[in-house]
């Protein structure tokens, strides 16, 4: 297809006279197949279709039409008329599939790739409505998508993402643009979870300025006001309310279709039928939120209320290499940087927590240069092997250093502490100040305000750098390839040119936990880095880059 017609902007108005009657749209199918790349099973979806005809819901939004085919996703990724025409629709429920306004926005154009998408008019097809998520930024290139698709007999709805983040000058443009074409209903979206229920009602009252059609919101639930949100919106005339079985969504989820039914239920005097919907979650949902939990928490709490994507936090929440303290740092990194749209280059930049070159003017070497050092994890190999590696210390005289605020031996026999991780040392700043021993770290290269909850704390300021896969040591800083307390611990020794590094409490994590990946990583980058420092592990370990001997036969 070509350029708009006239024809296709004369049917603005459309839809706009149909009251506002309440229409509730699930779509579980859609949204929640970011957490098992929309492969539902057939079986669900039937007993899906059946519970959602039974609880009043009008629209079933059964998945994505993506453009691009890149790994494997299920078939609600595509949701296209083949799959469509393979299940048992009740009568009565109208089905609709979402596209990404980006999909427009691309070098075969708005009307090429409707065409890819959209190969039978309506009619002709289970689907009736199409809605689009688009950015503002994307509006004046999707929306003749309207045009194209009301001519073919469809439906149309646009969800404006991040409007929360628009000025009122740009909310304005948004109701101009959209007023120009042929679209049923203007959603707005809380992309951030960060709206409260007065913010969602002067956002109702912003877009009433210049639309005077169907409003719908769709709400995320990263503060837990998901469904007060929504029924705000309801109470202020929104009519299109998006929910999803059990707040099944991207990141902390939405607003959850079994209590949104019950409260519509009195508003438009339709009575639900909740049978069906609660054995649907008992017997599909319930056990997926438990395998990959989905639903809020503190940390999507912290990212609503910054304005940080949810994405950031699913993905770190999914991955274990990110300790609580790693977490809070990414969000702190992200509320100061900007994290309104994820990327994988940001989250991986957030776990760099010092800015600008390493810088220190502490010399390791003015206590370690030819000496043994002894380095203490927290595994339980210290308290397991407790008296012999005290008997150790007190026949040998390594220099004893202890990750962070470890002290399952006697305090007496450890010589420094070390730490890196600015959250880590946040959170236990308390405790240093009380422990005797001056504590190794980036001193210079903290912030400001974590540097006075130390104190009056002796800190052997060594300077870190992170860069991934390799390490470098200088006098009085050193490059590591992660934030691990470990591989600072390693540079240090080995800049302060130790005879032998000594390990004990580095078990290993459980098996299957990508944490231990990332430590094999970190030791093998080690042993390619040159070093002539002998490395051994004295108490058991798991990881096959740890040269192990026994504590009891040195």
């Amino acid at each position: 297809m070509g350029s708009s017609t006239a024809s296709e902007k004369t049917e603005g108005s459309k839809g706009r006279e149909k009251g506002n009657e309440i229409i509730l749209l699930d779509c579980t199918l859609r949204d929640g197949g970011y957490y098992n790349a929309w492969d539902f099973s057939p079986a669900l979806i039937q007993d899906y279709l059946l519970a959602m005809k039974a609880a009043q819901v009008d629209v079933v939004e059964l998945g994505f039409r993506f453009l691009k085919n890149q790994g494997f996703k299920g078939p609600c990724a595509f949701t296209t008329d083949d799959f469509l025409d393979s299940l048992s629709i009740p009568q009565g429920l109208t089905v609709a599939v979402m596209l990404n306004g980006a999909d427009l926005c691309t070098d075969i154009g708005c009307f090429g790739a409707l065409d890819r998408l959209f190969p039978r008019p309506a009619g002709e097809t289970p689907v009736e409505l199409v809605r689009f998520a688009c950015h503002f930024r994307e509006l004046p290139e999707a929306l003749p998508a309207a045009g194209w698709l009301a001519e073919r007999g469809y439906r149309v709805g646009f969800n404006v993402m991040q409007i929360a983040d628009r000025s009122h000058a740009e909310v304005r443009d948004i109701t101009r643009m959209v007023c120009d074409w042929p679209v049923e209903a203007l959603y707005f979206a809380d992309s951030m979870g960060s709206m409260t229920p007065q913010d969602a009602a002067e956002m109702v009252g912003l877009l009433r300025e210049g639309w005077e059609g169907p409003l719908g919101i769709h709400t995320h639930d990263n503060m837990g006001l998901a469904l007060a949100n929504t029924l705000r919106a309801a109470s202020e005339g929104v009519s299109w309310l998006d929910s999803t079985v059990t707040g099944m969504g991207r990141g902390p989820g939405n607003a959850r279709t079994e209590e949104l039914v019950i409260e519509v239920e009195a508003l438009r005097g339709r009575r639900a039928n909740l049978v069906p919907l609660m054995a649907l979650i008992r017997r599909h949902f319930g056990p997926m939120k438990a395998h990959y939990g989905w639903g809020t928490n503190a940390y999507y709490y912290l990212a609503g209320k910054y304005g940080i994507h949810p994405t950031y936090i699913q993905e770190v929440l999914g991955d274990a290499r990110y300790d609580d303290e790693d977490i809070i740092a990414v969000i702190d990194f992200l509320r100061a940087e900007g994290g309104k749209k994820f990327s994988f280059d940001a989250l991986d930049g957030a776990r760099k927590f010092y800015a600008g070159p390493p810088r220190g003017n502490w010399k390791p070497a003015y206590v370690m240069a030819g000496r043994e050092v002894l380095v203490l994890g927290a595994g339980p190999g210290v308290a397991a092997h407790r008296p012999a590696l005290e008997a150790y210390i007190c026949r040998a005289r390594p220099l004893v250093i202890a990750l962070n605020t470890q002290s399952a031996i006697g305090s007496a026999l450890i010589d420094l502490r070390i730490a890196c991780h600015p959250v880590r040392l946040l959170a236990d700043a308390e405790a240093h100040t009380e422990l005797p021993q001056p504590l190794i770290t980036p001193a210079s290269m903290l912030p400001e305000g974590l540097r006075a909850e130390l104190g009056e704390k002796k800190l052997l300021d060594f300077g870190l750098g992170i860069e991934a896969g390799r390490f470098e040591f200088h006098d009085t800083h050193a490059i590591a390839p992660s934030s691990l307390v470990l591989a600072y611990a390693l540079a240090a020794a080995t800049s302060g040119q130790a005879s032998h590094i000594l390990m004990a409490g580095f078990d290993g994590y459980p098996p299957g936990d990508p944490r231990n990946d990332e430590v094999e990583a970190m030791l093998a980058a080690f042993a390619s880095s040159g070093s002539t420092e002998q490395l051994t592990s004295i108490t058991p370990t798991s990881y096959k880059g740890l040269p192990a001997r026994s504590l009891y036969g040195l």
